[in-house]
């Protein structure tokens, strides 16, 4: 029998830029970083190191220093395991996939803690290499490697064709921004947080029509550590805790650019995860409290918003306008700041989204707190949405 999985405690670095040109005299280790974090994660969900019986990671992006990081980091914090040392990698979705991972551990009676905590370094990065990286990983190298496609590049089409098709208008779509900065202007974790206005985002160059710059994520360093634990542990600490109640995963068969035909706006990964994940959670859409969404722009977070079942199909532009997404209104999406402007170190962007949940299911959000939050959902994405992984979860 399957033990519950439940969230007993979290530590992230606020979202910055921390990396070091590579020629710098002193440069700052990622095994720093990322210990600091996993202290304060465990003090935080109030168990010893000793208690942790797994360690999932998800894989450091292309850049870092050192390899084999996971028994490395086992190494460099002391900590044995009995469950597994691993490291995990989906794109977008590697942090997803951390705590889906660590979530089986505990499930599966492999462990009564388990840890699913990354890094992510890529701020000083040359912008080229970290272009041609991003090139390599989302199409053909064959084909569209050589064109130049690139994420943004996939985005705009989403946007322009959803404009098309469902009247939407660019201030629509740019509410997301506004929204999303406003949140994090509550945030201590976030990047970004002075406080912007629709005509602030008109004001900025185009990056690719018809996204411009405070539409699309900034480059950023991060670094996030989850304890979950069986549900008696989670008991023991006396502390509120989270239980996991659904999980829903999709791949299309399909690589995030290829030759398969689909609807650009529809995002049927997405649908069906979540389809999923409220079937096992014994809920549907309108049960839950808020969400985080993986949106690296503006035009993703409508688009998966739909996706959800958080708003109808045409519908997520004009809602993000009209405020129903944003705290207060009915249904807050993205309370972090999101990609946007919470920030977006992508390979460990998914295990942010579980920091904002427990943060609100244990109403300790501060200003920007969800009231009486107490079913949330987070998912993650391998591009284009061509891949999705949801997990719903609930305040004890």
């Amino acid at each position: 029998m399957s033990k519950t999985v439940c969230i007993i405690g979290a530590g992230a670095l606020p979202v910055g830029k921390y990396q070091r040109p590579r020629d710098a005299a002193i440069q700052v280790l990622e095994r720093e970083l990322l210990a600091g974090v996993v202290i304060a994660a465990l003090d935080d969900a109030g168990v010893g190191k000793e208690d942790v019986g797994s360690l999932v990671f998800g894989i450091e992006r292309d850049y870092p220093k050192q390899r084999y990081f996971a028994t490395f980091m086992a190494n460099y914090l002391r900590l044995a395991a009995t469950g597994t040392v691993m490291e995990v990698v989906g794109n977008g979705m590697t942090g997803g996939l951390a705590f889906d991972k660590a979530a089986d551990e505990i499930a599966l009676g492999r462990a009564k803690v388990a840890l699913a905590l990354g890094i992510n370094m890529e701020s000083a990065i040359p912008t080229g290499e970290h272009l041609n990286n991003s090139m390599r990983h989302t199409g053909d190298v064959d084909f569209h490697t050589p064109s130049g496609f690139m994420p943004i590049s996939w985005y705009a089409m989403d946007a322009m064709r959803y404009m098309h098709d469902h009247g939407a208008t660019r201030a629509e779509i740019a509410a997301v921004a506004v929204k999303n900065r406003f949140h994090a202007s509550l945030n201590p974790l976030a990047q970004y947080r002075k406080r912007i206005t629709l005509e602030d985002v008109f004001a900025q160059r185009l990056i690719v029509e018809p996204l411009g710059l405070f539409e699309v994520p900034g480059r950023a360093d991060g670094a996030v550590c989850i304890v979950l634990a069986d549900e008696d542990t989670a008991k023991a600490t006396g502390q509120p805790y989270l239980r996991l109640r659904g999980r829903g995963f999709y791949h299309e068969g399909a690589h995030q650019i290829s030759e398969v035909p689909n609807d650009m706006t529809e995002f049927i990964a997405a649908q069906t995860a979540a389809r999923t994940a409220y079937s096992e959670a014994g809920i549907t859409a309108d049960d839950l409290d808020l969400a985080e969404i993986y949106a690296p722009c503006t035009i993703v977070e409508v688009l998966v918003s739909e996706a959800l079942g958080l708003a109808p199909r045409g519908g997520g532009a004009r809602a993000a306008h009209d405020g129903e997404t944003t705290l207060g209104g009915r249904i807050p999406i993205c309370t972090s700041g999101g990609c946007l402007s919470r920030g977006h170190p992508p390979f460990v962007t998914g295990l942010y989204n579980f920091v904002e949940l427990a943060e609100q299911l244990r109403h300790r959000a501060g200003d920007r707190q969800v009231a009486n939050a107490r079913l949330g959902l987070s998912v993650s994405e391998l591009g284009n949405y061509n891949a999705a992984l949801v997990h719903i979860l609930e305040a004890a």
